[in-house]
Parts: C-alpha cells; structure tokens; sequence
C-alpha cells in the first residue's frame, strides 16, 4: 500500500508544496479521548455525543511506533523515523542503529531550496525538534545539538533551519553566565548565532513585533528550559503554540517561492504524561487542537499545503476509568488551576511554605486543585511526597484517582497512535504504518531523497565528549 501511495505522489508534477509536519508529543488516542469528554462536558450548547474535536474529522490511519532496540520507543528514535525514514535506537537523534548521521527531510528541503522551520513548546534542542536538524549519538548531547542547529558547512554552506521557535535559552548560553546557563562549556551559543547572521528573540514583545516579510534566519527562545505548560503560562510572557504556528506559517510562506517543511510540536502533552497530570495534558491537547485549527486555515488559504499529524508514541498508558467501576469523571479536571510541576516547584518542594500539611489543607486542594473535602490520607500523602522528585506524580495522582482516570506508567508505552491528514493529497495517506513508512510518504509528497545529505554529514561530529547522561527527566 505505502509504495502504490509513494508511486502515486511521485506521478504529479512538482510545483510549489508545502508540507506541515505536526508531532503531539506522548497524545494517545485515550488521550483524544480524554479531552473530547472533558469538552463535551463543558459544552452545553450541543448534544453531548455529537461535540468532536477538530482532528476527529482528520483521522486517516495510525501509526505503529516502535525503535529498532525497543518495542516502546523514546521521542528520539520516534522522530528519527520520521525525519529520516530509519529505525534507529532509543536516544539517538538522526544518526542510524550503528550511529551513523542520516540525512533528514529537513536538511534535504533545505538543499533543494525550500524554506525550513521547527516550532515547539520545549527545549528547541529537544529530542522531537532536534532529530530534524542534527545528529548525535546521544539526545542528551544538547551542548552540541545547539551547535548543529545553527550552521554546518559539511551540508549547506548557509544555515539549515531558516526559523526555530521554541524554549531552551539555557544551552545557547555560555557557562559563565551561571543560572542561565546549562552548558558544560563557555561557548557563547547565542551570540554565534547572530554573528551567522540571525534575527535572535527572547519576548514575547519582539515576537509580536514580527512581521511576515520578517528577515531569515530567526532563532527565538522564549524560556530557558521548556516553555510554560499551556495551563500556566503568562500570557504576557510567553507565545502560546497555535500563535508560533501562525507566525511561522505566515513568514515561510512570504519567503519561501519553493515552498518548506515546517516541523510543529506540541511537546508538553508527552511531559504532562511523564508526571500522570490529567488536567495539564488535557490543557495542551487542547491547545493543541487550537494549533491544528490555525494550520487548517492556512491550507485552506493556500491549497498547496498538506497538513499531516501524528505522535512519536503515546506517554502514560492512560486508562479512562478505574476497576471496578465503569464512568470517568471529566468535570474534576475543570477548577483545576496549575500543573503539578508548578505546584511542585513554586509551593511544595519551595521553601517559602513552612507549615506544608496546613498549606496543602487549606490552600493546595481548594485553591489549586478544587478539591474541599480532601482526606486526611491525601494531605499526608502529599505532605510525604513534597520533600522529593515523587511531588509531580503525587499531585497528579489525587487528581486522577478522584476523576477515576488511570496511568500504567510514568514513561512510554508501545500503543500505536493516531494519524492525521488535511489538504493537499490528504487522500493518499492512509491506514496503519510504520512510523518510518510514514517519514518514507512525507519525502515522496515533496520529492526529495536524502541520500546526498547523508553522504555529506559522513564527517559530522556525533558526540559530544561530556553530557549529562540525565540532562532530562522527560527522557
């Protein structure tokens, strides 16, 4: 089937195309699921059953997500076999099983003369974003992922990524400037970047102030490390994703006559799952949705676009409903005000609170997590986990079980996810596939090959010396 659909790509005529490649990072189909009740509920204005989501109507097949070392894949090795159309390990970012670099659809838009872009809500040397742009044998090598996404004159003599938008200020920072830097070294990451020639951003003030006839390159950090969970973000400090979305759109497409690929992720969904955050992953599937709803219009506006969504992998083994009762609770979820990781950080493990168990009485559950009727067992037990890395999990937790949703895992597991088309040649992409097939698909919709790509990254470095094996709890 996949090569009929590739035959069948490469029997058009080429002319202008541009490809909008969307990851929601760790989203499950239980997670579609979970948001389509939680809006349902809130939606009085139509029956309940007939409320669907933008994507439901998208739906065309699902994608089968394991690595080549593991039937559940990390997002490294899932986007990988996106990019560059190969299994590869877990960990690895656009290099091959035995490590070797392969070229990504990316690289291989930028050699035939279209714009590129990446716009994501974490770090933008992350896994998902990093595995279209660079190539390491570690996702945790971010020192030199940063590197990687600026310049390198083994495979275009001008930059790769015409326009990042994103977090992770941290890494383009030298050591020196201490917490606002991660790097292990004092190179002066950011300050490379102009010298390249790049429009940098750090607020949302200079965002706002682009244009679409806006000058590339740009490389916009909006945070230090990952950007705000939709359900916690200052709305006068950070750009939300469907808002990056639209202003790449508008700036690739008024400077790219070739036409681009665009790679647009929403990270924060997988990092909600990592911690069982029910209300956090349902506020940035939603703002997902938003996104998917910003790039629809685009293609209806310029019908020489395909929009396709998928996932890397689902995150959390989520489960609506808990034995031995049969009903999920979606209006728990709605008083709900912060993440757990907010809660965590600015109260719980902060030591500006004192007397934690009174705290987590009398303000946490009715303030935060509008729950007024907390037992003295879920008080204690948050009191206990607020000392160590186990508070993210334990707010999540009380939240989950009085909503009666479930989480097998706090990592990955090996469901297949959904998968999404819109636009042009829609039609074409359909049923289950491999994640690769589907890298294999979006190379043929634009007709390109990544074999001279990969020929010239042969002498790219792939390692960097120290890392920190544990740089990212999201791994």
């Amino acid at each position: 089937m996949n090569i009929l659909i590739g035959s069948a790509l490469l029997g058009c005529a080429l002319a202008k195309r541009n490809l909008v490649f969307m990851i929601s990072d760790g989203f499950g189909m239980t997670s579609e699921t979970m948001a389509r009740s939680y809006m349902q509920q809130l939606d009085d204005k139509q029956p309940f059953a007939s409320w669907s989501s933008i994507l439901d109507s998208m739906l065309v097949g699902s994608i089968r997500t394991q690595s080549s070392s593991s039937l559940v894949t990390d997002s490294a090795a899932g986007a990988t076999a996106f990019s560059c159309a190969q299994k590869t390990y877990n960990g690895a970012i656009g290099v091959d099983p035995q490590g070797r670099p392969c070229g990504t659809i990316l690289e291989a838009a930028k050699q035939m003369g279209l714009g590129t872009g990446l716009v994501t809500t974490a770090r933008i040397t992350h896994a998902t974003p990093a595995s279209f742009a660079a190539h390491v044998e570690n996702r945790n090598m971010e020192d030199l992922i940063a590197l990687q996404l600026l310049a390198r004159n083994s495979t275009t003599s001008q930059q790769v990524v015409d326009l990042m938008f994103g977090g992770g200020l941290c890494h383009f920072m030298p050591s020196q400037q201490g917490a606002q830097s991660c790097r292990l070294d004092n190179t002066n990451v950011w300050q490379m970047a102009q010298q390249l020639g790049y429009t940098t951003l750090e607020t949302l003030e200079e965002f706002e102030q682009l244009s679409q006839n806006a000058s590339l390159p740009i490389l916009a950090a909006f945070s230090p490390s990952h950007m705000a969970y939709s359900i916690d973000r200052d709305e006068t400090k950070q750009p939300a994703l469907h808002q990056m979305a639209r202003k790449a759109l508008d700036i690739l497409n008024y400077r790219s006559p070739n036409g681009f690929f665009l790679m647009i992720e929403g990270a924060r969904i997988d990092m909600a799952g990592h911690d069982n955050d029910p209300a956090a992953h349902v506020q940035d599937i939603i703002e997902y949705w938003k996104t998917i709803a910003q790039v629809q219009e685009f293609v209806r506006e310029n019908p020489d676009t395909l929009l396709v969504s998928t996932s890397d992998h689902e995150t959390g083994g989520l489960t609506l409903g808990i034995d031995p009762d049969y009903y999920w609770l979606p209006q728990t979820l709605q008083p709900i005000r912060h993440s757990a990781e907010y809660l965590c950080n600015h109260f719980l493990l902060s030591h500006s609170v004192s007397n934690k168990q009174q705290f987590i009485a009398d303000t946490l559950m009715p303030e935060y997590l509008g729950i007024y009727n907390a037992t003295e067992d879920e008080i204690q037990a948050e009191e206990a986990n607020s000392r160590h890395k186990r508070c993210k999990r334990a707010v999540g937790g009380v939240v989950s079980r009085r909503a009666h949703v479930g989480w097998s895992t706090g990592g990955h597991s090996g469901a297949d996810v959904g998968l999404y088309a819109f636009g042009n040649h829609a039609n074409l992409i359909k049923g289950n596939m491999e994640n690769t097939h589907l890298g294999s698909l979006l190379l043929d919709y634009l007709q390109l090959s990544t074999d001279s790509v990969t020929n010239a990254l042969s002498s790219i470095e792939t390692k960097q010396l120290k890392f920190s094996s544990l740089a990212d709890e999201h791994n």
